[in-house]
């Protein structure tokens, strides 16, 4: 018996008004949150540390999971992602750098940075230098790679099956979930604003010490430290909501860790420094560094009062409890000769920053041989030691009691 039209039109009205899920807003909104919430994780666990980094290895149960849910709510393609990740990491804030902030302009980078990714993706020369041992079976050719748009519609009918016309806001959130996250912020903000643990060679910033909402990438300057690491924070304050899925899955023995952050060991302090304190600094040597800007900071602070107490410029101070740790590469310009007072009205901290920068050269000067580089860092010790201040002589200590 058919309905008549006033009936058929009602129950679209209300199909529209609810979709077959009939939920309160709040808990379409917690539902959309929850969903972008595995989006999240998909790329972090699979596209990421799995794929691009190989720091894990996934079972084919949720590889292909990660796999299916992104197709349906990004469209992205595997081989594209990594290759573009991987060439952002070979070409870390130098030209050919595909979306790096300080080429491009931290304002193009977080607006336009879905833009950058589209155009780097019909470069034909990543794809074959960086793509390599990304999924290449049947379905993969055949569909997440051949239809990856349809994927996202296929999500489109879903929601609006789902929730109705509210399905089409669900669906909007999801869409713009990673471009938004991963385009604009981690790789935006991720080189531009934030806080630092290490001296990595490029710009990288950790965003916050926790990492949820984008699923750890949140301390992008750790991973940037350690790309290959499969976790991705290293300070004992540091969360990353990753991790614990990885872990998860591990328990489950659904993943394999291939690697981890490394981490210094100590033991007893040596007469002088031997071969094993140096591969140890080398092998080691952003978290040395990490420990030589902490003894900087400490020193920093009782000479500011000093230099407070004899009404030194408040510039000068600002610029060195700012810079003065940082590598001499990395100081702007505009600074340079803030420091450079700073370092004349104390020879404490002048001390510190040139045997700071002499202790990079141990593993920056590659034309010394071992037995010449073993000399230095025996010197260097004994300069540390003997230089009267106490920060410099705790720090030399304690690196001689770096085990390798």
């Amino acid at each position: 018996m058919l309905l008549p039209d006033w009936a058929v039109l009602n129950a679209l009205i209300d199909w529209l008004a609810h979709g077959t899920w009939q939920l309160a807003w709040w808990q379409i909104v917690l539902f959309t949150l929850a969903m972008t919430h595995v989006t999240i994780a998909s790329v972090t666990i699979f596209l990421h540390r799995c794929q691009a980094h190989r720091a894990l290895d996934l079972h084919p149960i949720p590889s292909h999971f990660f796999r299916f849910w992104l197709w349906l709510t990004t469209g992205q393609v595997t081989k594209e992602w990594a290759s573009i990740h991987r060439k952002h990491h070979a070409k870390c804030e130098q030209e050919g750098d595909p979306h790096s902030p300080q080429i491009f302009g931290i304002k193009k980078v977080f607006w336009q940075g879905a833009e950058l990714y589209r155009a780097e993706s019909k470069n034909k020369e990543t794809m074959a230098r960086y793509g390599h041992g990304t999924p290449d079976d049947w379905i993969e050719r055949n569909l997440y790679t051949r239809y990856s748009w349809q994927g996202v519609g296929l999500m489109m009918i879903i929601d609006l099956t789902l929730f109705g016309a509210a399905g089409l806001a669900v669906w909007a959130v999801q869409m713009a979930w990673i471009p938004v996250t991963a385009a604009g912020v981690i790789n935006g903000f991720g080189h531009w604003w934030g806080y630092r643990n290490f001296e990595a060679p490029d710009a990288s910033t950790n965003l916050s010490p926790w990492g949820i909402l984008i699923g750890g990438e949140e301390l992008h300057n750790n991973h940037h430290t350690y790309p290959t690491s499969a976790k991705l924070s290293v300070k004992p304050y540091e969360f990353d909501i990753g991790w614990l899925y990885i872990s998860a899955l591990s328990a489950l023995g659904l993943a394999r860790v291939k690697k981890t952050p490394p981490k210094l060991a100590f033991g007893s302090i040596k007469p002088v420094a031997d071969d094993k304190t140096l591969e140890a600094l080398i092998a080691h040597r952003y978290e040395v560094m990490a420990g030589y800007a902490l003894s900087m900071r400490q020193a920093l602070q009782q000479e500011l009062t000093q230099l407070k107490a004899l009404s030194a410029e408040a510039s000068m101070l600002q610029a060195a409890n700012r810079w003065l740790h940082r590598d001499t590469e990395k100081v702007p310009m505009t600074a340079v000769a803030e420091l450079d007072k700073a370092r004349a009205a104390s020879p404490v901290l002048d001390q510190m920053v040139t045997m700071r920068e002499e202790l990079r050269q141990l593993w920056l000067n590659t034309s010394r041989s071992r037995e010449q580089l073993l000399a230095d860092l025996q010197a260097w010790c004994h300069r540390a030691e003997e230089s009267g201040i106490a920060v410099l002589r705790e720090f030399s200590l304690k690196l001689r009691a770096a085990k390798a």
